[in-house]
């Protein structure tokens, strides 16, 4: 299993990865790991503003569809179009091509209160 150095994890296991006032966010190899095969994402909050822990999308495999939480406040900017056509590059390639969608931090965005990777394995780990 992976756990990149460069990202913060929330409880939810969401990911999210800030590069310049830009941030990707997806959710975390563990979470495509037990959710199986991912066979759709839906995502209608483009160009909304949303709050932290905020439901931004599903994402749907075989059995359920669970929702996808906002790790924190901020405009949603874009979503991963690729992920129309191939699902299932977040099964692929969790925290690359499989990322869900790109947003801009709030200016009080609050990336202390996040997971940093030694956390997250902990917390699965329990």
């Amino acid at each position: 299993m992976n756990f990149p150095n460069d990202v913060k994890y929330t409880k939810e296991h969401e990911w999210i990865r800030l590069e310049g006032d830009v941030a990707y966010v997806g959710i975390t190899d563990y979470a495509q790991e037990q959710l199986g095969d991912i066979v759709f994402v839906d995502i209608q909050t483009v160009g909304e503003t949303l709050a932290a822990d905020e439901v931004f999308g599903t994402i749907e495999v075989v059995k359920t569809i669970s929702d996808l939480f906002l790790p924190v406040a901020g405009e949603v900017l874009e979503q991963n179009e690729a992920l129309e056509e191939q699902p299932e590059l977040v099964n692929k390639d969790p925290y690359g091509e499989g990322w869900l969608i790109k947003i801009k931090p709030a200016a009080d965005a609050d990336f202390g209160r996040l997971l940093d990777a030694e956390a997250y394995k902990a917390l699965i780990n329990n």
